[in-house]
């Protein structure tokens, strides 16, 4: 028998190693051919490192990484192209810094001790006012007409913990009448004693609330009339239409000024009402402007013809693509809301004399012209309100322009 058969079964089966050219077309696994070269398994090559080119600058290369990395969406879009303003982030820190002293102005300035150990009790006078003024909680008979001030004076008090302006907006130092800026009133005193820079911090409170509450009734008429106008068309767009205009050919100021004059009490609650519904006609025909356009688009549409109602239409596929123009408008409408505040107070026609605001003080300033402070400090503080929300809506108008994005 021939020992040297070629064909002889040795025991062992010898398998083709994989190659460059079939790992990967029967399992399927994706794989780059170069990285299999000389390595002959089936590992998923890593993920090549992004070089920016030699000519691209630092600068180019971090906006071409925050275009990479911003999502998708309509809404980061804009924050992304927000981001770009300098001066309108800036603004919008100005913003949240005067939110901050509005929401915080009775723990800045107060006649009030924030923390305070009387007679052995623990009390948070400052909050506890809040109680008091909600009618959930009172004080004590000792306390009910107590002057937090005196009692630590007399040693009554233990362990006070004072707000950093020692004085409300309503205390008055009959001492200390148009007192220029000293180290006891930092900002000086009006014709009565009260502290300025007291006024000015609730003031703020006033001059944000009456913008945001006025506007907020100014976007509720405006977006309901403009939408009805822009969706339905016809007659419904005609009579509105012709409502905008007479609404728009209004003295506002003036109609606001008559009817203050009117009313014998004015209150901070008349003033935002009647900025409201007298500046909703913008933001009316923004609103209208926009759903002309979007009811038309291939969206609205499928919509329809899967049978939606007309409500949900309009609220959950035309409304939420027609705010942008409302937002911009409204940032401009806030600055307008506290000029004209500001101006009635000016005027005597604003809130009632009780009341601190920015324009009151600047009121006062009329009696003394000598008193520089009384008109310096509340207009500044008028001038860096307005400028802020009005570049914060040109941040806003340009971040939501497609036109300007990269």
């Amino acid at each position: 028998m021939d020992e040297s058969n070629e064909f002889q079964n040795t025991g062992s089966l010898e398998v083709e190693k994989p190659s460059a050219e079939t790992v990967g077309v029967n399992d399927r696994v994706p794989v780059r051919d170069e990285y299999l070269v000389g390595q002959q398994n089936s590992q998923t090559a890593p993920t090549p490192e992004v070089i920016p080119s030699l000519f691209e600058s630092n600068a180019e290369a971090k906006r071409a990484a925050a275009r990479r990395a911003v999502t998708q969406s309509f809404w980061s879009l804009a924050r992304h192209q927000y981001k770009k303003n300098r001066v309108a982030v800036y603004a919008l820190y100005m913003v949240y810094f005067l939110f901050g002293i509005a929401i915080l102005a009775d723990v800045l300035a107060n006649d009030k001790p924030i923390f305070a150990v009387y007679k052995g009790t623990v009390y948070l006078p400052v909050f506890k006012q809040y109680l008091v003024d909600l009618r959930i909680d009172r004080w004590s008979s000792d306390l009910v007409m107590a002057d937090w001030k005196d009692l630590d004076k007399a040693g009554d008090v233990k362990s006070a913990l004072w707000p950093p302006i020692r004085y409300s907006e309503s205390d008055e130092d009959l001492a200390n009448t148009l007192s220029p800026p000293t180290g006891a009133h930092l900002l000086g005193t009006d014709g009565i004693g009260r502290d300025v820079l007291a006024g000015m911090i609730h003031g703020s409170r006033i001059a944000l609330s009456i913008g945001f509450v006025s506007m907020s009734f100014s976007i509720l008429i405006g977006v309901i009339l403009g939408a009805l106008a822009g969706f339905y068309g016809g007659w419904v767009d005609n009579i509105i239409s012709r409502l905008i205009e007479v609404v728009l050919t209004l003295p506002t100021f003036f109609l606001i000024i008559t009817v203050v004059a009117m009313v014998q009490q004015g209150s901070v609650w008349l003033i935002m009402v009647l900025i409201g519904i007298t500046s909703w006609p913008t933001i009316a025909r923004f609103t209208r402007g926009e759903f002309l356009r979007i009811r038309n688009m291939e969206f609205v549409s499928a919509a329809a013809a899967l049978g939606f109602k007309n409500s949900r239409v309009i609220l959950r596929h035309v409304l939420p693509n027609s705010l942008a123009p409302v937002l911009v408008t409204a940032a401009f409408g806030i600055a307008g809301a506290i000029l004209i505040e500001a101006s009635l107070s000016f005027l005597g026609f604003g809130v009632p004399p009780t009341v601190v605001t920015w324009g009151s003080v600047l009121n006062d300033a009329r009696n003394d012209i000598h008193a520089w402070w009384l008109a310096v400090f509340p207009g500044f503080a008028i001038f860096l309100a307005v400028v802020a929300y009005n570049l914060v809506g040109d941040g806003l108008r340009d971040a939501l322009d497609p036109r300007l994005r990269d």
